[in-house]
């Protein structure tokens, strides 16, 4: 198993920035393709960026595409999600998740960390 933790929210002003991190101990890192998700109150938990094993393979939601960009340093077993031109709409609890590269689904899940744009 991997285990996650996600740092890095607060509360920012709408067209401004923050760094969501991830750290992951356990098994070996590489083993896992990383993802980011969101979930705002009220709403389902969705899809936010995503990243291949080696790092050579990222995927956005249309809606932070351009805005967000999603890293990992397999040597230090972090995955990062730098947030720029923040919105309110960006507002929700972020979680950092893994699955392991054989598998499709998404299951090791972090605590969640707050992020709060105001306008």
């Amino acid at each position: 198993q991997v285990q996650l933790v996600e740092s890095g929210g607060g509360l920012v002003q709408a067209g401004g920035s923050l760094r969501l991190s991830c750290a992951a101990s356990g098994r070996t890192f590489s083993s896992y393709a990383m993802g980011w998700f969101r979930q705002a109150p009220g709403k389902e938990r969705k899809f936010v960026a995503g990243i291949n094993w080696s790092g050579g393979s990222t995927s956005y939601a249309d809606s932070v595409k351009g805005r967000f960009t999603i890293s990992r340093d397999n040597a230090k077993n972090t995955v990062s999600l730098q947030m720029n031109g923040l919105k309110p709409e960006d507002t929700a609890v972020y979680y950092c998740a893994a699955r392991l590269r054989i598998d499709t689904a998404y299951r090791y899940w972090g605590q969640g960390t707050q992020v709060t744009v105001s306008s």
